[in-house]
């Protein structure tokens, strides 16, 4: 259901496509910069082969952090003035990576790039909250992710084309570039969507007391916590694609056209959960996904412990298990978010910290296993799915493919059934 209106001159189209260019921005620095990982590795001498994972998982971990950061300063100041101030920081230190050759100096300004990137994804849940709540938040962030997919497809090939004519550095300059272009139109046509009568001040016991409601509203932290292990698997993968592709099935001249197809397969995941999410409520869709998300992945373990797993096969797994991760996303992001109106601000920030941070963490070390196969990449898959599940059960209160209403909470619903 939509909230009473705001004064708001963009219609949903615009403000969908906006919100998803700025999540976009994040997305856009770290698929980017895979076709130019062997060679930044080369380039700077790194002696270990999964030393060059760094240069996407720095940035990942700054976005963890940061996330902690934004959601009381937005609630306190409004969306609009501190996307303004990190789009800025993301341009500029974007510049600065493109004019360093040290390993170290590349890492710290990753991560710095990614501390100010986190905003977008605090903010742009805010913004969709401040709008939408329930399944219609549901089906507009489901949109957002739909869009925000397209840049994961076509992201590595815009890097690879910027390596048909120049070095790696260049890269850096493009995002920079796209960053100015994203801030430019949100400082034009984005107006402030918290209300005024919404405003919070930045006080420590307010903020303490807004982390400790996120983190013992049961329903809300477990799928959050199902939320960063299903994108833990996501992070594993995209940390360790080039060395997958290149090392282990010699694909390097295809390696950008198979990363899109596994993108394409999680966008229309996306695309499809936003046109059924409204029938079949979030829980459901999102529930039905991660089981199959699961079966999938054990499937696909059984191919690779025994032996016979080839690359059309890897797609052919990898590809519908990235699509029940654009089945899981949006919802469980959603069904976080529904209690948190009033403080919309300070919950996305820690639910993207601990989201995000959970995520970092498992996907980083999931990554850093690679020892020239598939298996560890793909046990993750399984070990994540299974532990997500269990946390979904454990936040629904054991009971699954209900739907809820708006403003009715699972625990209401279990008392009401148990009342029966």
């Amino acid at each position: 259901m939509n909230k009473p209106a705001l004064p708001f001159p963009i219609g949903r189209t615009e403000l969908v496509i906006m919100m998803a260019s700025l999540m976009s921005l994040n997305a856009l620095a770290i698929d980017i910069m895979l076709p130019a990982l062997g060679l930044i590795s080369d380039d700077l001498r790194l002696t270990d082969p999964n030393d060059r994972q760094w240069i996407v998982t720095s940035y990942i971990y700054g976005m963890a952090i940061g996330s902690i950061i934004y959601g009381s300063l937005a609630d306190r100041y409004g969306r609009k003035p501190i996307l303004a101030v990190t789009i800025s920081i993301y341009v500029a230190v974007g510049i600065i990576c493109a004019f360093t050759n040290d390993f170290q100096l590349l890492l710290i300004a990753r991560f710095t790039q990614g501390l100010a990137a986190a905003a977008m994804g605090v903010l742009v849940n805010s913004i969709i909250r401040d709008r939408y709540e329930g399944d219609a938040m549901a089906r507009n962030m489901s949109t957002i992710m739909m869009v925000f997919m397209i840049v994961p497809v076509t992201a590595p090939i815009l890097g690879q084309i910027v390596l048909f004519f120049a070095e790696w550095h260049v890269i850096f300059l493009v995002l920079s570039a796209i960053g100015l272009a994203v801030l430019t139109w949100v400082m034009l046509r984005l107006p402030e969507t918290l209300r005024p009568e919404n405003a919070t001040p930045i006080e420590f016991v307010a903020v303490t007391s807004a982390w400790r409601a996120v983190i013992f509203h049961r329903n809300s932290f477990g799928h959050v916590m199902a939320a960063g292990l299903m994108f833990a698997p996501l992070f594993a993968f995209i940390a360790s694609a080039q060395q997958i592709f290149f090392d282990r099935f010699g694909a390097a001249d295809i390696f950008v056209y198979i990363f899109a197809i596994n993108a394409a397969a999680m966008s229309l995941g996306n695309f499809v959960n936003s046109r059924i999410v409204m029938r079949f409520g979030a829980r459901r869709v999102s529930q039905w996904a991660l089981i199959t998300f699961i079966t999938i992945s054990l499937i696909h373990l059984g191919v690779t412990y025994a032996g016979h797993l080839t690359l059309p096969l890897f797609v052919a797994f990898l590809a519908p298990a990235m699509a029940m991760v654009g089945f899981t996303g949006a919802n469980f992001s959603s069904i976080a978010m529904q209690p948190f109106g009033r403080i919309a601000g300070v919950a996305s920030s820690f639910q993207n910290f601990a989201r995000t941070g959970l995520s970092a963490g498992i996907g980083g070390a999931i990554g850093l296993q690679f020892d020239g196969t598939t298996l560890p990449l793909v046990t993750g898959f399984v070990i994540c799915g299974s532990a997500a599940l269990l946390l979904v059960l454990w936040a629904e209160n054991g009971i699954l493919f209900r739907r809820v209403q708006t403003g009715v909470t699972p625990d209401q619903i279990a008392a009401n059934q148990l009342a029966k």
